[in-house]
C-alpha cells in the first residue's frame, strides 16, 4: 500500500521530488514518534526496557516505510517522465 501511495505521489506531483529530503524528514519523524511511543510504553508497559525497545522498533519501522515510499516516488517520477516524453 505504501509503495502504491509513493508511486501515485511521484506521478501526480509535478517535477522531480527531493528524495534525500524526504528520507531526512522521515528519519526525523521516526525519531520523534519513537521517543513518544517509547515513553508511553515505559509508563504503560511498566519497564524501561520495553520503552527503549518500543522506541527503537517504531523508529526502524517508520524508516523502512519511508524508504518504501521513496522507492515508490522514484518509480512514479520515472513513469511521469516516460508519459511526458510521448
Amino acid at each position: 500500500m505504501i509503495l502504491i501511495l509513493g508511486i501515485a505521489y511521484g506521478f501526480f506531483a509535478a517535477g522531480k521530488q527531493d528524495l534525500w529530503g524526504m528520507l531526512k524528514t522521515g528519519a526525523i519523524v521516526g525519531i520523534v514518534l519513537g521517543i513518544i511511543f517509547g515513553v508511553i510504553a515505559t509508563f504503560v508497559g511498566g519497564g524501561l526496557g520495553i520503552g527503549v525497545m518500543g522506541a527503537v522498533g517504531v523508529f526502524i519501522e517508520i524508516v523502512i516505510l519511508v524508504i518504501i515510499f521513496i522507492i515508490g516516488v522514484f518509480i512514479g517520477d520515472l513513469i511521469e517522465g516516460a508519459v511526458k516524453k510521448k
